[in-house]
């Protein structure tokens, strides 16, 4: 009989999770009655917010079988890795996958079939990231050693170069039928990721277990390979079945360099701000272990308080935000297709209302938060430090959820130069807190840069849409 007592902070975890099932279904309602472009409509975005809302952060709470803040913190390192090659890779992709699709479904005279647009997209980023795969995991321990300043690190780095083709497939996919106002399949997927994920986590804790041997941060990144091949496998069977069904031929593509031509113009634009700013925010991680060592910290002890921050306040903080993130997701293609459309009026409405929502959910965690941060962090993670960091961070909530849709109301009204513009500046601000107030602060002096920075970024946003509003009065 295997005993398992290192468990007892992600068994916590996971049962906060669901006991915020209750909430996710009367949001899901509120969502429900924003989006409804008209009562006869079907609202699609209601499906996914509510089966997507348990996707994010789900390798986060499960990395507490990694018991050691120390291991949290290396864990950590490597994300803004797989950032910067699924930014390479697939963020412009699909969002122009997306906007192409549903601005072509509801054309008056479309000019090919909408699935021209998700095979070429497809076909070109799955190959693009088998490159970036390879050289990920060739150079894997350059980017441990030089990059990341950290030599345990290059191990994860190649597990995680396997799942980078995986996770551009069923990204694309999910695009797809995202802009086909077919939101329950990518939302179901993702939940089903998820459960393999956490699954695959636990299967490998307890083969460690029983093998006396130590529990380390591999577990959290072999999870999340196991959950890329399952919604790989599955997003390829269901799209296979969906194109024999419509009797969809790939051979039948006109002029293909045409479609990727078009592909390209919406996403180099994407693909490069997102570059940009990951970036910006890999710099910011590499430095904040670095700036914790100079106000007085042990290399061991500023990654256990970096992971305490990254692997046990912020995921608790940004859970909410799964809402807000399930309708950002729907946001680019609904506001493409109103644009095509020319409901502009409709477009003011729905931002109205999404604004409205958004403080009212992030108010509410932020009291939520204020009161009972430390409470939480003693309760799921055992750790006092992390109640204390959770107490901090809550005033940034009615910001962060808020920011959230904003960028997605600005891509999807094709302001993305605005976006960048706005979200460069609001990176700034968090490194100029990171190179100064940390070393005489300690990590206090980051959350105060996270709080500016929101206010900043969600500054910028409002004026931007109110100038936007101003210039295209209501038809």
């Amino acid at each position: 009989m295997i005993t398992l007592p290192e468990t007892n902070r992600s068994v916590k975890a996971v049962l906060f999770i669901y006991c915020c099932k209750g909430v996710s279904a009367g949001y899901c309602f509120l969502v429900k009655r924003i989006f409804a472009p008209a009562a006869h409509e079907k609202v699609w975005i209601f499906h996914y917010v509510k089966k997507t809302f348990y996707q994010r952060n789900f390798t986060s709470y499960i990395c507490r079988f990694v018991k050691q803040t120390y291991g949290l913190g290396i864990f950590q390192l490597i994300l803004p890795l797989q950032i910067l090659i699924m930014s390479i890779c697939a963020s412009g992709i699909q969002t122009a996958i997306s906007r192409l699709t549903a601005a072509e479904k509801v054309s008056k005279n479309p000019s090919r079939h909408i699935s021209d647009y998700f095979v070429v997209g497809t076909v070109f980023s799955v190959v693009f990231s088998l490159v970036f795969s390879w050289f990920l995991y060739s150079y894997a321990d350059f980017w441990a050693v030089q990059i990341l300043k950290e030599s345990q690190t290059s191990g994860l780095i190649r597990i995680l170069s396997l799942s980078i083709p995986l996770s551009t497939l069923h990204t694309c996919i999910s695009s797809y039928y995202l802009g086909r106002k077919q939101a329950g399949f990518p939302a179901g997927v993702q939940l089903l990721e998820q459960l393999f994920r956490t699954g695959g986590c636990y299967i490998l804790y307890l083969i460690c277990a029983s093998q006396g041997r130590n529990i380390t941060p591999a577990i959290a990144v072999g999870g999340n390979l196991i959950g890329e091949i399952a919604s790989s496998f599955i997003s390829l069977f269901a799209v296979s079945m969906h194109f024999k069904v419509t009797h969809y031929n790939i051979r039948n593509i006109r002029r293909p360099l045409s479609v990727l031509r078009k592909l390209l113009h919406i996403s180099v634009p994407l693909t490069m701000n997102k570059i940009l700013l990951t970036l910006l925010g890999s710099i910011e991680v590499i430095l904040i272990p670095a700036r914790l060592q100079m106000s007085g910290l042990t290399p061991k002890d500023s990654l256990s308080v970096y992971g305490i921050f990254t692997g046990m306040a912020l995921p608790l903080i940004l859970f909410p935000a799964t809402l807000t993130n399930s309708a950002a997701a729907m946001l680019i293609p609904s506001i493409t297709q109103l644009q095509t459309l020319g409901y502009q009026k409709r477009i003011q409405y729905v931002i109205g209302r999404i604004f409205r929502y958004c403080l009212l959910l992030g108010g509410s965690c932020l009291v939520f938060f204020l009161f009972l941060g430390e409470f939480l962090g003693n309760f799921l993670f055992h750790s006092q430090t992390a109640g204390i960091y959770i107490h901090t961070m809550s005033y940034i909530c009615p910001f962060l959820y808020l920011n959230t849709t904003l960028t997605s109301v600005l891509n999807g009204l094709g302001k993305s130069g605005i976006c960048l513009l706005h979200s460069v500046i609001s990176v700034c601000i968090r490194i100029s807190f990171v190179l100064f107030a940390i070393p005489v602060l300690g990590i206090r002096g980051y959350l105060y840069g996270i709080l500016c920075s929101e206010l900043a970024l969600n500054i910028l946003h409002s004026l931007q849409i109110l100038q936007n509003n101003y210039s295209n009065p209501r038809k």
